[in-house]
């Protein structure tokens, strides 16, 4: 059965860095892409950045240069590097397996990350 789990996440002071991890269990990495969301109460979970089978990536604007997506196949894990962080990006952070060849995809239950002075 497909499990993700994330972990890493905490309370951090603006400025700070942070790498959340997302144990991926019987998820083959040939052939999902893996991506990284985040939600605030009230607001729609967003895209934050993904990597596709062939190793792709894409962020969204808000964390360009500041954050990074990286896989390790032999692990079956998948992280996100998180560096100079703002108060804005507190949030409850999902990793996702997609599918690649159709729309099944795969959730875990989310991390929070608190970025506070």
């Amino acid at each position: 059965q497909v499990q993700l789990v994330e972990s890493g996440g905490g309370l951090v002071q603006p400025g700070g860095s942070l790498r959340l991890s997302c144990a991926a269990n019987r998820v083959d990495f040939r052939r999902y892409a893996l991506a990284w969301y985040r939600q605030v109460p009230g607001k729609q979970r967003e895209l934050v950045a993904e990597v596709t089978t062939d190793d792709n990536t894409k962020y969204a604007d808000f964390v360009k240069g500041r954050f990074t997506i990286s896989k390790d196949n032999a692990k079956n894990m998948f992280y996100l590097q998180m560096t100079v962080l703002k108060s804005e990006d507190t949030a409850v952070y999902y990793c996702k397996a997609l599918w690649s060849y159709g729309n099944l995809e795969f959730w875990g239950r989310g991390t929070q990350v608190t970025v506070s002075s």
